[in-house]
C-alpha cells in the first residue's frame, strides 16, 4: 500500500509538472512580426520593426522566471491573402502564440478575424482601423500606437483650433485612408467646417500632380493628407514643387513618420503639420531607446519610428503577461493586459482598456525648418499635446461587444 501511495503520488506529481510547463507552449514563446518588408511600409515598419521586437525580449530577458523567447518575421506584401496564410500556418504549425506589427488595415482586420478565440495574441500596434476596439474587437486582440478615430478626430480638432476650417483631402483608396477620411470628416463638419472635396488614388501611386491641382484649386485652407508611407511622401515632394504650402494652403499629414520626413528632407517637408504618438527625441527614455535602436545591425542608424516604438512597447507588455500568469496563451495573457495602467517608457501616461485599444497621449507637430534643425533626425517642434483620455474614441462610443 505504502509502494502504491508512492506511486500515486509521484504519478500526480509528474502531470502537474506537465501541466505547469504547458503552460508556456512548447516551453519557448514565440512572437512573429508581420509587416511589410519589401513595399512602402519597409522604412516605417520592415526589419526595423523585427529588431524593436527583438530589443524588447532581450530587455524582458525571460521575465525572472526562465522563460524563453523567440522572434520570427514574414512579409505581408500588403494583401490580405498573403497575411493570412502566414498566419494560419504560424497558428497550427509553427507553434507562434502573438503576431505583432501588422501595418494594412485589409489585412490587420483579416488577422483579427482569423485569430479571434484562438490561443494567439494579437498586438496590432501598426494596424490603424479603428475597427479593431470597436464592432470587430476580439478578446485576443490589443491595439497600440494609432487609430483611424484618433487620427482623424484629434488631427481635425487641432488643426480647426489654428483657424483651418475648410479642407481638401487627398486619400488612398484603401481601408486605411476610408476610415481616416470618415473620421475627420465627421468632426470638421459637426464643429462648424467645410470638406470642399476629395481625391482618391490607389495605394503606391508614383504620380499625385493631378490629385494636387485639384487640391490647389479648391483653395481649401487645409490639404489633409489621408494616405501612408510613399504615398504621403511622393505627395509632399510634388506639392513642394506646386508651390501648395506658400500660397497659404497648409498641409496635414495624418499619419506620417521620422522615417518619411527624414526621405523627403526639411527643405521639402518644411511647415508641414503631423500627428504622431511618438517621437525619439522627447524625453531622456525615448533618446536612450532610440540610441540603442540606430546602433543594431542593419538599422544603418535611423531613428525609430512610432510605428517601430510600438513593436517593442507591445511586445514587452505581452511578455511581461506572460510571466505573471506563466501562460502563453490570449485567454490569460490579454486580460492581464488589461490590468495595466501606469508609465511606459516610450508613449507617457499608459492605460489599456476593455476594448484592447491602448490609450496615451498623441501630438501634433510641425517639420522644422531647415535652419532650425540642431543635429540629424531633429525634425520636429512640438505644436499641441492631446491628452490621451481626449485623443481616443470613448470606450462607450465604439460599439465593442466586450464592454459591459
Amino acid at each position: 500500500m505504502r509502494g502504491l501511495r508512492l506511486g500515486l503520488a509521484l504519478a500526480l506529481s509528474c502531470v502537474a509538472s506537465g501541466a505547469a510547463r504547458a503552460e508556456i507552449s512548447d516551453n519557448v514563446v514565440r512572437i512573429g512580426v508581420l509587416n511589410d518588408i519589401s513595399g512602402i511600409f519597409q522604412d516605417t515598419n520592415g526589419m526595423g520593426s523585427v529588431e524593436a521586437a527583438r530589443m524588447a525580449a532581450e530587455d524582458f530577458n525571460g521575465g525572472g522566471r526562465g522563460i524563453k523567447v523567440e522572434i520570427v518575421y514574414a512579409d505581408h506584401q500588403n494583401k490580405a491573402d498573403v497575411g493570412s496564410a502566414i498566419v494560419r500556418k504560424w497558428l497550427d504549425v509553427d507553434g507562434v502564440d502573438a503576431v505583432v506589427d501588422v501595418p494594412n488595415s485589409a489585412v490587420g482586420l483579416t488577422i483579427n478575424s482569423l485569430l479571434r478565440d484562438s490561443r494567439m495574441t494579437f498586438l496590432a500596434s501598426s494596424t490603424a482601423s479603428s475597427d479593431l476596439t470597436g464592432k470587430a474587437c476580439s478578446p485576443n486582440t490589443i491595439q497600440w500606437v494609432n487609430d483611424a478615430w484618433a487620427t482623424g478626430n484629434s488631427t481635425a480638432a487641432a488643426m480647426m483650433a489654428r483657424g483651418g476650417k475648410e479642407w481638401y483631402f487627398i486619400t488612398v483608396n484603401f481601408a486605411l485612408g476610408q476610415g481616416i477620411e470618415a473620421e475627420a470628416t465627421n468632426y470638421i463638419e459637426k464643429h462648424g467646417g467645410k470638406v470642399l472635396g476629395s481625391a482618391k488614388h490607389p495605394l503606391n501611386t508614383p504620380d499625385f500632380a493631378s490629385l494636387l491641382l485639384q487640391a490647389q484649386n479648391s483653395k481649401a485652407k487645409v490639404i489633409g493628407l489621408a494616405n501612408a508611407g510613399g504615398d504621403t511622401v511622393n505627395a509632399v515632394k510634388q506639392a513642394a514643387e506646386f508651390g501648395l504650402q506658400q500660397s497659404g494652403q497648409t498641409m496635414v499629414a495624418f499619419l506620417l513618420f521620422i522615417n518619411d520626413v527624414h526621405g523627403m528632407g526639411l527643405k521639402v517637408g518644411q511647415g508641414l503639420q503631423l500627428f504622431e504618438a511618438f517621437y525619439w527625441d522627447m524625453d531622456e527614455n525615448t533618446r536612450a531607446f532610440a540610441k540603442r535602436f540606430a546602433a543594431r545591425p542593419g538599422v544603418n542608424g535611423k531613428m525609430p519610428s512610432g510605428n517601430q516604438a510600438g513593436v517593442y512597447a507591445s511586445t514587452l507588455a505581452y511578455l511581461n503577461a506572460v510571466a505573471a500568469t506563466g501562460s502563453d496563451h490570449a485567454k490569460d495573457a490579454v486580460p492581464e493586459m488589461k490590468k495595466f495602467k501606469g508609465k511606459d517608457k516610450l508613449f507617457g501616461d499608459v492605460t489599456i482598456r476593455q476594448d484592447g485599444r491602448v490609450i496615451h497621449p498623441m501630438y501634433l507637430f510641425e517639420v522644422k525648418k531647415p535652419e532650425e534643425s540642431k543635429y540629424q533626425y531633429d525634425y520636429y517642434k512640438l505644436v499641441s499635446t492631446i491628452p490621451a483620455d481626449q485623443a481616443f474614441r470613448p470606450l462607450a462610443d465604439g460599439g465593442c461587444s466586450l464592454v459591459k
